[in-house]
Protein backbone atom coordinates (compact mmCIF):
# COMPACT_ATOMS: atom_id res chain seq x y z
CA UNK A 1 0.00 0.00 0.00
CA UNK A 2 1.36 3.41 -0.97
CA UNK A 3 1.90 6.06 1.65
CA UNK A 4 2.07 8.96 -0.82
CA UNK A 5 0.06 12.07 -0.17
CA UNK A 6 -0.31 15.25 -2.16
CA UNK A 7 -0.06 18.48 -0.24
CA UNK A 8 -0.13 22.15 -1.12
CA UNK A 9 3.30 23.67 -1.74
CA UNK A 10 4.98 25.05 1.34
CA UNK A 11 5.41 28.82 1.48
CA UNK A 12 9.21 28.51 1.81
CA UNK A 13 9.34 26.25 -1.29
CA UNK A 14 7.43 28.82 -3.33
CA UNK A 15 9.72 31.64 -2.25
CA UNK A 16 12.79 29.54 -3.07
CA UNK A 17 11.38 28.77 -6.53
CA UNK A 18 10.60 32.46 -7.16
CA UNK A 19 14.13 33.46 -6.25
CA UNK A 20 15.63 30.71 -8.42
CA UNK A 21 13.57 31.82 -11.41
CA UNK A 22 14.56 35.43 -10.79
CA UNK A 23 18.27 34.55 -10.51
CA UNK A 24 18.08 32.53 -13.73
CA UNK A 25 16.44 35.46 -15.49
CA UNK A 26 13.48 33.31 -16.39
CA UNK A 27 9.86 34.39 -16.20
CA UNK A 28 8.56 30.95 -17.14
CA UNK A 29 9.30 28.31 -14.54
CA UNK A 30 10.38 24.93 -15.83
CA UNK A 31 9.87 23.22 -12.50
CA UNK A 32 8.09 23.83 -9.25
CA UNK A 33 4.42 24.46 -8.57
CA UNK A 34 3.98 26.90 -11.47
CA UNK A 35 5.87 24.93 -14.14
CA UNK A 36 4.25 25.47 -17.49
CA UNK A 37 1.92 28.22 -16.28
CA UNK A 38 0.82 30.09 -19.38
CA UNK A 39 1.39 33.82 -19.34
CA UNK A 40 -0.77 36.34 -21.09
CA UNK A 41 0.56 38.87 -23.61
CA UNK A 42 1.24 41.26 -20.71
CA UNK A 43 3.80 38.80 -19.28
CA UNK A 44 1.66 37.89 -16.27
CA UNK A 45 -0.65 35.00 -15.40
CA UNK A 46 -4.33 35.52 -16.15
CA UNK A 47 -6.59 36.76 -13.36
CA UNK A 48 -8.19 33.29 -13.34
CA UNK A 49 -4.76 31.68 -12.77
CA UNK A 50 -4.01 34.21 -10.01
CA UNK A 51 -7.33 33.40 -8.34
CA UNK A 52 -6.61 29.68 -8.66
CA UNK A 53 -3.21 30.27 -7.04
CA UNK A 54 -5.00 31.73 -4.03
CA UNK A 55 -6.74 28.37 -3.60
CA UNK A 56 -3.49 27.25 -1.96
CA UNK A 57 -4.17 29.70 0.89
CA UNK A 58 -6.09 27.83 3.56
CA UNK A 59 -8.01 29.64 6.28
CA UNK A 60 -6.34 28.11 9.35
CA UNK A 61 -9.46 28.31 11.51
CA UNK A 62 -11.92 26.76 9.06
CA UNK A 63 -9.62 24.55 7.00
CA UNK A 64 -10.84 25.53 3.52
CA UNK A 65 -9.22 27.75 0.93
CA UNK A 66 -9.96 31.47 0.97
CA UNK A 67 -11.42 31.47 -2.56
CA UNK A 68 -14.02 28.79 -1.93
CA UNK A 69 -14.86 30.37 1.41
CA UNK A 70 -15.83 33.49 -0.54
CA UNK A 71 -13.22 35.67 1.16
CA UNK A 72 -11.64 36.93 -2.07
CA UNK A 73 -13.66 39.73 -3.65
CA UNK A 74 -11.33 40.77 -6.46
CA UNK A 75 -7.98 39.96 -8.04
CA UNK A 76 -6.63 42.61 -10.39
CA UNK A 77 -3.27 43.06 -12.04
CA UNK A 78 -1.25 46.07 -13.12
CA UNK A 79 0.96 44.58 -15.85
CA UNK A 80 3.09 47.70 -16.30
CA UNK A 81 4.35 47.24 -12.75
CA UNK A 82 4.04 43.46 -12.47
CA UNK A 83 1.70 44.05 -9.55
CA UNK A 84 -1.26 42.02 -8.34
CA UNK A 85 -3.91 43.56 -6.11
CA UNK A 86 -6.12 41.35 -3.98
CA UNK A 87 -9.25 42.71 -2.31
CA UNK A 88 -10.54 40.32 0.29
CA UNK A 89 -12.25 40.03 3.63
CA UNK A 90 -12.03 37.81 6.67
CA UNK A 91 -14.68 35.80 8.46
CA UNK A 92 -14.51 38.23 11.38
CA UNK A 93 -13.03 41.67 12.07
CA UNK A 94 -10.94 40.43 14.95
CA UNK A 95 -9.35 37.54 13.06
CA UNK A 96 -6.06 36.80 14.85
CA UNK A 97 -4.55 35.21 11.75
CA UNK A 98 -4.80 38.19 9.39
CA UNK A 99 -1.02 38.43 8.97
CA UNK A 100 -0.69 34.70 8.24
CA UNK A 101 -3.28 34.91 5.47
CA UNK A 102 -1.70 38.11 4.14
CA UNK A 103 1.75 36.50 4.04
CA UNK A 104 0.52 33.35 2.34
CA UNK A 105 -1.27 35.39 -0.37
CA UNK A 106 1.84 37.49 -0.95
CA UNK A 107 4.27 34.58 -1.13
CA UNK A 108 2.11 32.36 -3.34
CA UNK A 109 1.21 35.05 -5.86
CA UNK A 110 4.74 36.49 -5.69
CA UNK A 111 6.14 33.11 -6.70
CA UNK A 112 4.17 33.17 -9.95
CA UNK A 113 6.09 34.23 -13.05
CA UNK A 114 5.70 37.88 -14.00
CA UNK A 115 4.50 38.93 -10.55
CA UNK A 116 6.87 41.43 -8.97
CA UNK A 117 4.66 42.84 -6.19
CA UNK A 118 1.51 41.83 -4.35
CA UNK A 119 -0.82 44.15 -2.48
CA UNK A 120 -3.44 42.53 -0.25
CA UNK A 121 -6.16 44.83 1.03
CA UNK A 122 -8.68 43.71 3.63
CA UNK A 123 -12.16 45.17 3.65
CA UNK A 124 -15.28 44.48 5.65
CA UNK A 125 -17.68 46.03 3.16
CA UNK A 126 -19.59 44.04 2.25
CA UNK A 127 -19.28 41.91 5.36
CA UNK A 128 -18.60 38.22 4.80
CA UNK A 129 -21.42 35.75 5.34
CA UNK A 130 -21.70 31.98 4.88
CA UNK A 131 -23.81 32.64 1.77
CA UNK A 132 -20.55 33.63 0.02
CA UNK A 133 -19.09 30.12 0.38
CA UNK A 134 -19.00 27.65 -2.48
CA UNK A 135 -21.87 25.20 -2.17
CA UNK A 136 -19.60 22.22 -1.53
CA UNK A 137 -17.94 24.01 1.42
CA UNK A 138 -21.27 24.89 2.98
CA UNK A 139 -22.52 21.31 2.54
CA UNK A 140 -19.37 19.80 4.06
CA UNK A 141 -19.46 22.16 7.04
CA UNK A 142 -23.15 21.35 7.60
CA UNK A 143 -22.30 17.64 7.46
CA UNK A 144 -19.81 18.30 10.28
CA UNK A 145 -22.58 19.85 12.35
CA UNK A 146 -21.83 23.52 11.75
CA UNK A 147 -24.72 25.92 11.36
CA UNK A 148 -23.91 27.62 8.07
Amino acid sequence: MSDQTTTAPEVDDLETQRRANEAAGSDTPTEGPFAGLALEDDGMPSEVDLLNGLRAVIDPEIGYNIVDLGLVYEVAKIPEEGEVNVLMTLTSMGCPLTEVIHQQCSVILGAMPGVEAVDVEFTFSPPWSPDMMADYVREELRAMGMNV
